[in-house]
């Protein structure tokens, strides 16, 4: 089955929840919640980014987001970062989490293939060139 379409979409709209969240979570303004604002953005940036240009140095060394459970796991992370100060932080954090949970789950179904942009370019493990 070729969902290509749909993940692309899914991803996008988590970036755009990564963006929305992290300048939500800056305020009420302290250096703490800068900072995770300040990352959680450019975490969406680059997660809509990775769905029309994949730089080289990303996918050698960001790798785990060639797969369906290294995204999940990335998702979960920054979800799990977001949640706790406010309700509107909270329900975009559970959002990012579950999109995470169900990458995670996606990864183990054979039948569901990951679109072209979440395949590695190269060999994998151990493939390095010497």
């Amino acid at each position: 089955m070729d969902f290509s379409d749909a993940f692309r979409l899914v991803n996008l709209g988590v970036g755009a929840f990564m963006v929305f969240s992290g300048i939500w979570h800056i305020f009420p303004f302290g250096f703490g919640q800068l900072m995770v604002g300040i990352y959680v953005v450019l975490f969406g940036l680059i997660t809509a980014l990775l769905e029309f240009q994949i730089p080289p140095q990303l996918s050698r060394y960001a790798s785990f987001l060639f797969s369906f459970l290294g995204r999940g796991i990335f998702y979960i992370f920054v979800g799990s970062v977001l949640l706790g100060q406010g309700t509107l932080n909270n329900i975009f954090g559970g959002a990012i989490g579950l999109v995470g949970v169900a990458y995670c789950v996606l990864e183990f179904i054979p039948s569901i293939e990951p679109p072209q942009n979440m395949r590695e370019a190269d060999g994998g493990w151990g493939a390095e060139q010497v």
